[in-house]
């Protein structure tokens, strides 16, 4: 975890940073698409590395992996309006990111999470109302079955109130605890 005497000091570097011209505010288009370009290139380089059984070079993996995280931060920087200079890049990247980019990481995970609860909500609701509707629409056919089917029609009736009982008995079983 990131604590704040970091976050902290990654501000006040990046305020360094900003006086001091190894961090400046561009938007340069071709650093960007290159920067995304190295870091794609960088993944599959290690993946392959990674497969290559011949070579086992764990080193050049992690080197490599560690790079495609560094173009790709570059690249949101850049997207952002920030050009990170040639010296101390990794440094002034790193807190960079936890100045510019981690603030709006949160924000995106939490609207992220809120929307996959209310999602989960919606499923829920969905789920509760179908497994009462199953039972109401299992005492309407039961009536029916009794009097008016084919036995095939029988059988697949059968199969399918089947299902749904099972489904009914394990979603209420759970109400029980």
């Amino acid at each position: 975890m990131i604590d704040k005497k970091r976050v902290d000091e990654a501000k006040g570097n990046f305020d360094t940073y900003l006086r001091e011209g190894l961090l400046n505010k561009d938007k340069n288009e071709a650093a960007f698409s290159t920067y995304l370009k190295n870091s794609e290139l960088s993944l599959r380089v290690a993946e392959k590395l990674m497969e290559d059984n011949e070579l086992k070079s764990w080193l050049w993996v992690v080197v490599i992996s560690y790079y495609s995280m560094f173009y790709i931060a570059n690249a949101v920087l850049l997207n952002l309006g920030y050009k990170i200079s040639d010296k101390i890049v990794h440094k002034v990247t790193m807190d960079s990111l936890i100045v510019l980019v981690l603030p709006r990481l949160k924000k995106e995970l939490i609207e992220e999470y809120e929307k996959i609860q209310e999602d989960a909500l919606e499923i829920a609701l969905a789920k509760a109302e179908n497994i009462i509707e199953n039972y109401d629409y299992e005492l309407g056919k039961r009536s029916k079955f009794q009097y008016e089917m084919s036995e095939e029609i029988k059988k697949q009736k059968a199969r399918t109130s089947l299902d749904r009982a099972k489904e009914f008995v394990f979603e209420m079983r759970k109400l029980i605890k």
